[in-house]
């Protein structure tokens, strides 16, 4: 959190008598750094000192207060502006505050308390700015491309360099792969190292939401638009205004929806269910599926014409089996991030170790090396983990080997590997129940091992 820091105020007041009043009110808290203004030109002539709170005479020589809080509110909308009156007037009050003033104090005798509580929430809500601007500069350094997505395997860079074109551009981003490759991190890197990374990043699995639910849960619905709606609703879309959506496992979406999709993106407004009034947006779309869509297209289970609005970009993922090294340098990440949180002391993997994960085929990606590596961290009693801490629980199996292309060469060198690791090394045994000879297994790790297999 930040640390305290004084609270700067503009006083804009003409009145001499009130303007030594507000001093005094001021006075009262230390924390308040004031400087004062007579004219609504004065002021804006030193917005650009930025103050946190601005307390606003009505009624000024130069210039209306309707018009000087337009003029803030144009150079900064997050300055709390508070407009202090002698006329007690309901609908200018209402007029005012829907036109983003903070609040509306009239000069009673009630007014000093009121000021003060006033500015105080003010500056617990220019302190809660700040700190989202904080955490928001925080979330877009946690996702720049080399920290959050971790390798150097020619697959991975090449993912980089896709990464790179889609950030300086506002193009749809459509990223395809196997479960677990991490197609939503993806999706976080393009939008927090985008221009729009200080809007919202909104993420929508298709697949998780009931099919009745989806159209409400995208586009919102008025009150009264179905039974069950008593109250208006947001979308989705509308929540992600100026921002990104992603909208994970597209190929899910029903083709009634997919319909209604396609016209949202090519006219870029939406209709909530149940109203009447078109909503401009201003959002970048960003999808994901583990399935093929011009398969599902071909089946007739997905538009042809909305996979091509959503194609934009293509990032395809690889595989975590065809990432070689990137499967070590992963499994460190992992296990530096689960001793960290766990406060557990630094863990290294062992040789035999990485070799256990290195032939593993990993159906389950990404994903399954995290939980993995994290069980191991868990299940070690040493400073290392072994490779009797390393458990495989994946349904695929061993069959799973067969999704990796490789030659036979390849083939052979990790059903040895297997072998050698489920039978703790013994070469003599292995050989056996292969039926093959000890020199062949030796050969075969060497050849491997210089090709860096």
């Amino acid at each position: 959190m930040y640390e305290k820091e004084p609270v700067k105020i503009f006083v804009v007041e003409d009145d001499p008598t009130y303007t030594k009043f507000l001093q005094y009110v001021l006075s009262l808290d230390p924390d308040f750094e004031t400087e004062f203004f007579t004219t609504g030109k004065g002021l804006i002539e030193k917005l650009h000192k930025r103050p946190a709170v601005i307390t606003l005479d009505y009624s000024l020589p130069d210039m209306a207060g309707e018009k000087v809080l337009r003029a803030i509110r144009e150079f900064d909308p997050d300055i709390s502006v508070i407009i202090i009156s002698a006329q007690e007037k309901i609908g200018t009050a209402v007029e005012l505050l829907k036109l983003g003033a903070f609040d509306y104090i009239t000069k009673d005798e009630e007014a000093k308390d009121r000021i003060l509580n006033a500015i105080k929430n003010a500056r617990n809500k220019s302190s809660l700015i700040r700190e989202i601007d904080r955490l928001k500069e925080e979330i877009s350094a946690k996702y720049e491309f080399e920290k959050s997505i971790v390798g150097n395997s020619p697959a991975i860079k090449n993912v980089f360099g896709l990464l790179e074109k889609a950030v300086k551009t506002q193009i749809t981003v459509s990223i395809t792969g196997e479960t677990g490759t991490g197609k939503e991190l993806v999706a976080k890197a393009v939008h927090y190292n985008s221009k729009r990374k200080s809007k919202a990043f909104i993420a929508v699995n298709i697949a998780a939401i009931p099919r009745d639910l989806i159209e409400s849960e995208l586009f919102g619905h008025e009150k009264g638009a179905f039974t069950g709606a008593t109250n208006r609703r947001i979308g989705k879309f509308e929540e992600a205004e100026g921002g990104t959506i992603f909208l994970d496992e597209i190929g899910e979406m029903d083709l009634n929806l997919q319909s209604k999709l396609l016209r949202v993106l090519q006219e870029k407004e939406i209709t909530r269910i149940g109203g009447n009034q078109l909503i401009k947006l201003d959002v970048r779309v960003i999808v994901a599926t583990h399935k093929n869509l011009i398969e599902e297209t071909k089946a007739g289970k997905f538009r042809e014409d909305l996979y091509y609005r959503l194609l934009g970009l293509p990032i395809q993922l690889p595989p975590l089996r065809d990432r070689g090294q990137d499967i070590i340098l992963l499994a460190r990440f992992f296990l530096d991030q689960f001793s960290k949180e766990n406060q557990l002391p630094k863990l290294k993997i062992s040789a035999e170790a990485q070799n256990k994960l290195l032939t593993h085929p990993f159906p389950g990606n990404v994903r399954e090396l995290k939980s993995i590596v994290e069980l191991a961290a868990v299940m070690t009693d040493d400073s290392e983990i072994k490779s009797d801490n390393i458990n495989f629980n994946s349904a695929a199996g061993e069959e799973a080997m067969l999704l990796r292309e490789m030659t036979l060469q390849e083939y052979n060198y990790r059903i040895i590997r297997n072998y050698l690791n489920k039978y703790d090394n013994n070469v003599l045994d292995v050989a056996r129940r292969l039926d093959i000879g000890k020199s062949s297994i030796y050969r075969y790790l060497k050849e491997m091992e210089q090709a860096g297999i």
